[in-house]
């Protein structure tokens, strides 16, 4: 058994990874910790996990919890795991990092854009961006890996065959994301208190929001070449779910026959990307609860441009489900282990 500690387990991410955890048959959760509940127990934070969970909640001392597991999840805010990472402890266990504090390459690009100091980054050039339909190798070989963003997951992945294909004019690429409220985290803040965000939509973070880079950096590896583009993230009422609709000037000649073919090369014998037929619009209701990816694309002849489309379940996709999904990767046992969630309905 894969022996586990959670460093953050009582945040939405946190909860997600115990969720999935609690019924992977290759795992076990050794640590469940949380600054803000140390000793209560789990089922008292979460009580959707009476009688699953019987632990309770630790600390987050990150050398000691290196000496008990084979992997470490920091679902934690930035700064964190990059104040605490060291030699030692990665030479003792694997760490999976669902912060932002190894997911960009250049420091600078990170502290210019999280507003803080990075406190090691010599890991950075060995931190493995985890997302597995992509980087899937390299992540086996890995002691530390970056886990993606929830909007960058589902940005990039919507994205990446056409730009490593060179079928769309990188410098035209415009991302309209729209995330549920759980993409916020679990902290008390008055701007996602019921009375604000009800029967509301707002746009948030401008043209200045901490995962656009991670979005240029990992679409600029795709199409050779550096990637500069305009991401809007949304507000909607809902729980989870991220949906985004993006949108970039074609090649001349390129048809739907050609768009779908490459989506079928890179996709098609991905367990967790699901590419509808052409016109098919994903919904974020027909991935809730699951690690799926629906994608989908049309093309609109009149402007010569293409509209691409796709959902993910933020919490899961987006965070915990990949955590695991690299997790499964780092050990070598099956990716779909403890991740063959039926998306829910209704």
């Amino acid at each position: 058994m894969i022996k586990v500690g959670i460093i953050g387990a009582t945040g939405y991410a946190g909860a997600e990874l115990v969720r999935i955890l609690s019924r992977h048959k290759e795992a076990e959760i050794v640590w469940y910790g949380s600054r803000s509940y140390i000793e209560k127990p789990y089922a008292s934070v979460y009580k959707n996990m009476f009688q699953i969970v019987d632990a309770s909640c630790m600390d987050d001392n990150m050398e000691e919890l290196a000496d008990k597991a084979d992997v470490i999840f920091t679902a934690t805010p930035q700064g964190f795991c990059a104040s605490l990472v060291s030699e030692e402890i990665l030479s003792k266990t694997k760490i999976v990092d669902l912060s932002a504090d190894f997911r960009i390459k250049d420091v600078s690009t990170y502290e210019e854009w999280y507003k803080i100091e990075h406190k090691s980054p010599q890991f950075i050039k060995e931190a493995v961006y985890g997302l597995c339909e992509i980087n899937r190798e390299a992540v086996k070989k890995a002691r530390l890996v970056a886990n993606p963003g929830c909007y960058t997951t589902c940005s990039i992945l919507t994205a990446y065959p056409l730009a490593k294909e060179g079928l769309i004019d990188m410098d035209t690429l415009i991302i309209d994301a729209k995330s549920g409220t759980s993409g916020a985290g679990r902290g008390a803040k008055t701007a996602n208190l019921f009375c604000e965000v009800n029967e509301n939509m707002k746009a948030y973070g401008v043209a200045t929001h901490r995962h656009t880079p991670e979005i240029e950096e990992q679409l600029g590896y795709a199409s050779g070449r550096k990637v500069v583009l305009n991401f809007t993230p949304h507000l909607v009422p809902m729980n989870r779910g991220i949906l985004v609709t993006e949108y970039a000037s074609l090649k001349k000649g390129v048809s739907a026959g050609e768009v779908a073919s490459v989506y079928e090369h890179y996709y098609g014998k991905e367990t967790f990307i699901r590419v509808l037929e052409e016109g098919a619009c994903p919904e974020t209701k027909w991935v809730e609860g699951s690690n799926y990816v629906d994608i989908g694309f049309q093309i609109d002849k009149r402007t010569g441009r293409i509209i691409m489309m796709g959902a993910i379940d933020n919490l899961v996709k987006g965070a915990a489900g990949q955590a695991v999904q690299n997790m499964n990767l780092l050990f070598g046992i099956e990716e779909k282990e403890g991740l063959d969630l039926v998306p829910m309905f209704p």
